[in-house]
This record gives C-alpha cells, structure tokens and sequence, in this order.
C-alpha cells in the first residue's frame, strides 16, 4: 500500500456513493461557513439574507448528511417512533439522506412515553420517528446561529458550550459580594414545554413556517389512540430545546430594557436561566415582587405560559434557595454553595438501589456499576462546597455496602466479611475492593471510587456574549472546548495525553473531538497483528471516522502534530 502525503480530504471521492464515501470534513467545512454567514446576517439585521441562508443550507448535502449522522449517532439511536423504523445501517442511512426533502415531507404523530421525574410524578416525552428527527436535526442547522446569535446573555440551558456550572458561575458573581443583591426571585414556569403557544413560535420563530406548524400540529399515539396538539413543543424533539429557549428569549434583555438599563443596574436586577428555570435577583423583596414578577408574568402570558405558584418565592440570601441541584446561602455574608438536601436524597436513592438489585452480584460487577454513577456525582458537585457532602455520602455508601456484605455470608464473622470485601489502600482503611485477573493473567486491584478523594476545583465561566458561530470568538471557543474536555477526561489519563498530542482533533477529518461528538480509542497496528497498547500505537478518532476508517481499508499514522497521513 502506498502512502499519502496530501490531507485527509484527498481520499475521499467528489460525489460520494455510498454512506462511507462521505468526506466529513468537507461536509463540516461546508456546513459551519453556512452557519457563520446566517449569524453574520442576523446580527446586521438583514432577515431576508437570513431566509436565504437558511434556505440554501437546508436544502444542501452537507447538511442533509450530518443531520442523519446526528440522529443515528446520539443516545435515542435505538428508540424508533410509530412506524418503529430505525437507521442503523449504512445503506438505510445513505437513502434516508437522499431522501430528507421539504417538498413533499409529512411527519408521523409522536409516540407518548412517560419518564419518572423526581418529585413522584411522570414527565411525558414525544418520540418522533426517525426520519422527523432527522428533519428537525436539518432545520436546527439553520436555526441554531440565530438562536445562539439573539440568545440572551445568561440563558445557559440547552446552548453550545454553555452549561449548569456556568449558570452556577454567574449567580456567584451576582450574589458574592458585600454590596450585591440580597433577595432572589426563585421561579419556575409550570409546564413549560407542554404551554407554548403555538401560534407565537410559528410568528416568531425565523424558521420555514409550514415545516414548523407541521410538527407542531403532528398529534401524540398513545395507548393506540390519536391525540392532537394545541399547544407546546414535545420533550424528545431535537429541535424543542432550542424553540424552547427562543420563546423565552428576551427575558432578560427585555426587563432591563422595561426597567431601563441604569435604573436595572440601580436595583441591581440580573436574570440567570437555565432552560426553563431561572433566578433574578434585586435588592428588595417590593422590587421583585411589585415590578419584576408582574412583567414576568405578562412576558410569558403572550407566549401562554405561566409561572408555577408551588415553586415560585422571593426569599432572601440568608435563608438561601436551591438551584440546579445546588443550595445558594450566605452564612454571615459569606455567600456558599452546596449540593442542596434533595439533591444528595435523590442521589443516595438511587445508589442504594443499585446496590439492594445487585444482592447476588459479583463485588467487581457492583463496582462497576457504582463508580460511574459516583464519579459523575462528584464531578458536577466540584466546582462548589462539596467536601462535607462527599464525606458523608462515603459514610451512607459504605455502611450499605457492609450491610450487603454481611447478608451474603450470614455464618461468617465480621473479620472474614470485611477481610473478603474490604481493604486498606494507602492512608485509607475500609476500601470496597476486589482483585480481578485480567487478559494474560495478570491481577489488578478494582475499588470504589472515592468521593472524598475528589479535589474541589473552580469552574472557569464562559463569557455571557461567547457566540460558537462569530469567527473573532473562534481561538475562545477552542480554548473552552480544550479545557474542558481535559477536564471531563482528567481521570482517564491515556486519553487525556491522546487528546492534547492531537489538538483535540480527530486524525481522520481533522474535526475537534467533543463531548457530543465522542470518540473511540484505535490501534494503528491492530492488537490482532501484534500492535501494542502504548500511546505511540493509538490515536482518537470520531465513531463514524472510525467505522470509516476500517470499511474503506484506510490506516491514520501518528502525524509530528501535522495532518493525518492516510494509506489507500
């Protein structure tokens, strides 16, 4: 086989045949310079380029291409809608591109399923078919530079980059200080997703009216029976969170504007959103409660929403509120934040119910199954006052685990218990651990992951004006992705050291690696030929890359940090 020196474009042909044919990085390339263009023209206010834009995006292959590549790779992949149709071969996701057209295009009604949500009750989720998702993934392209573009400033739910920690980020900078506000209006919008009115999504939504009203008119099939939609926008949509979000923007800058910005500053009025809850907060209760919250409630009013009474309250910074899992408090002026009461209730519930299913379980099975789930506990909680809290869910977690110990082994006494599943690792007594024999046999120690053992660090905020789709903020986005994705893979080693050899970007398109894109871990000489598990014998690729890579007999070599070469 001959090798290539030109970039990784070149083996890909013009006019792809087939699903793998696909360039990626073209289709990418093409893709986001269309993106840019809409967000250029919506920020000089220029709505008819911004149609067309839109129009011409939609209506590309590149588009049409990583619209199915987004719904046959992200976690609904296997959920089907009412005709119970899935994509899951690369013929079936080739002619499904092929055949993403507005003309012509009628979507299914939603499959109702209901979800449990904390509180007892059941959250409902409209499952669209395949080929509905895949029309919404097409149109969102075309929407999200708007959205992300006219979005306000401090609306974190559901955007690029943007996430609960920089919610949390920016309350801190509101309520830190001395002199900072000192009473909050803690609110939530009472079906927020099931009350939009229709009506004012198609007249304000700068999307194509007729595709919209199509799914919003769709229907729901539940229990074999047709039911119509009047109002909202379904929870399992693609497109929802982002209507969402554009029905409820303006929020923010359009009370300052009613407040007048000085007398906002004066007042010390900031809203911070996260999807559909959100805070704001003033320097008295007679503010938020005579002005703020009236003109709340007549902003959703147009858009037939309302206010929940049971969770909405003023309540000041000394006797605290929780928010997104957190407790907001100051204790004599010093403002602290904490995973909240119900946070740690919900998540101790559901750990102690793994641990009562797994009774008859292999010890290295439980733990497997438990250091996820309290990985990713520990890692949300990070950023905020959390050491306390670590430590006494250690306690609770190990108590049940002594207890699910000694149940299995009723004759045995407590010495042989905790000798067979607990040991003494460093300056830590009563570790959860086991030894497991690997590949080759060789034996390695498995243990529960410690929560006390993770270090409480300080989340960077992403600037409120940070815009994905503005190229002056473009060496900032990378930035942030890098960070972050260093941070998320700051316990997995290897892959971190892979991720930062390579830039963050994937070998094969030369496309940076993402939480939402993922990645697989690949062998330049393959394990079956003799290749090694060392750094210099891998790289990260994305899925698709990957699968790519193996259907078309194409190898990537570890590059001196320059393009990948490819061998054909």
């Amino acid at each position: 086989m001959k090798e290539l020196s030109q970039p990784a474009e070149s083996a890909f042909s013009d006019t792809p045949q087939q699903w793998h044919d696909i360039d990626w990085c073209r289709v990418q390339r093409n893709v986001r310079g269309m993106q840019i263009r809409i967000a250029k023209a919506c920020r000089e206010g220029r709505w008819r380029k911004v149609k067309t834009l839109q129009r011409m995006l939609t209506r590309s292959k590149s588009a049409r291409y990583l619209a199915v590549r987004r719904v046959t790779e992200n976690q609904g992949k296997r959920t089907a809608g009412v005709d119970r149709v899935l994509w899951d071969t690369p013929h079936a996701k080739w002619k499904a591109a092929q055949g993403l057209k507005r003309h012509g295009y009628q979507p299914r009604p939603l499959r109702r399923v209901f979800i449990p949500k904390s509180n007892g009750k059941e959250r409902p989720l409209g499952i669209p078919t395949m080929t509905d998702r895949a029309m919404q993934a097409l149109y969102l392209l075309a929407l999200a530079p708007i959205s992300e573009t006219a979005g306000d400033p401090n609306s974190y739910g559901f955007r690029i980059e943007r996430s609960t920690a920089d919610a949390m980020g920016q309350l801190f900078v509101c309520l830190s200080k001395k002199a900072s506000a000192q009473w909050v209006l803690e609110a939530d919008i009472q079906g927020c997703f099931d009350h939009i009115n229709h009506d004012w999504l198609i007249a304000n939504v700068p999307t194509d009216k007729a595709v919209l009203r199509k799914w919003l008119k769709a229907g729901v099939v539940h229990k074999g029976q047709l039911q119509a939609t009047d109002a909202g926008t379904p929870q399992g949509g693609i497109i929802s969170p982002t209507l969402a979000n554009m029905a409820l923007d303006g929020l923010e800058s359009q009370l300052k504007q009613h407040l007048s910005v000085t007398r906002a500053k004066k007042l010390k009025v900031n809203v911070v959103r996260y999807a559909d809850d959100f805070v704001i907060t003033g320097t008295s209760p007679e503010v938020l409660e005579n002005e703020v919250k009236p003109w709340v409630e007549q902003f959703l009013a147009v858009r037939g929403l309302r206010l929940s009474p049971e969770k909405t309250q003023i309540v000041h910074i000394d006797q605290g509120f929780d928010f997104l899992g957190w407790s907001f408090r100051k204790y004599q002026g010093k403002l602290l934040i904490k995973p909240s009461k119900k946070n740690v209730k919900a998540f101790y519930s559901k750990v102690k119910g793994v641990i009562e299913s797994s009774k008859t379980a292999r010890q290295e099975d439980l733990i497997r199954a438990l250091n996820p789930m309290l990985r990713g506990w520990a890692l949300y909680h990070q950023p905020v006052v959390a050491k306390q809290a670590y430590s006494r869910m250690d306690s609770k977690v190990l108590l049940k685990l002594w207890r699910w110990a000694k149940r299995r082994h009723p004759n045995k006494s407590l010495e042989w218990v905790q000798k067979r599943y607990f040991s003494t690792t460093g300056d830590r007594n009563w570790v959860f651990a086991t030894t497991v024999t690997e590949g080759g046999g060789a034996k390695r120690e498995i243990a529960l992951y410690s929560l006390a053992g993770t270090p409480i660090e300080r989340h960077k905020k992403v600037s409120g004006e940070y815009n994905p789709f503005d190229p002056s903020m473009e060496e900032m986005g990378e930035k942030l992705r890098t960070e972050r994705m260093l941070k998320k893979l700051k316990y997995r080693t290897q892959v971190a050291s892979l991720f930062q050899s390579q830039k963050g970007l994937c070998l094969l398109c030369n496309q940076p690696i993402t939480r939402e894109t993922g990645w697989h871990d690949h062998h330049i000489i393959y394990r079956s030929q003799g290749g090694r598990d060392s750094l210099d014998n891998r790289v990260l690729l994305h899925p698709i890359c990957h699968t790519q890579l193996h259907i078309r007999g194409l190898t990537v070599s570890k590059p001196a940090l320059s393009g990948a070469l490819l061998k054909a």
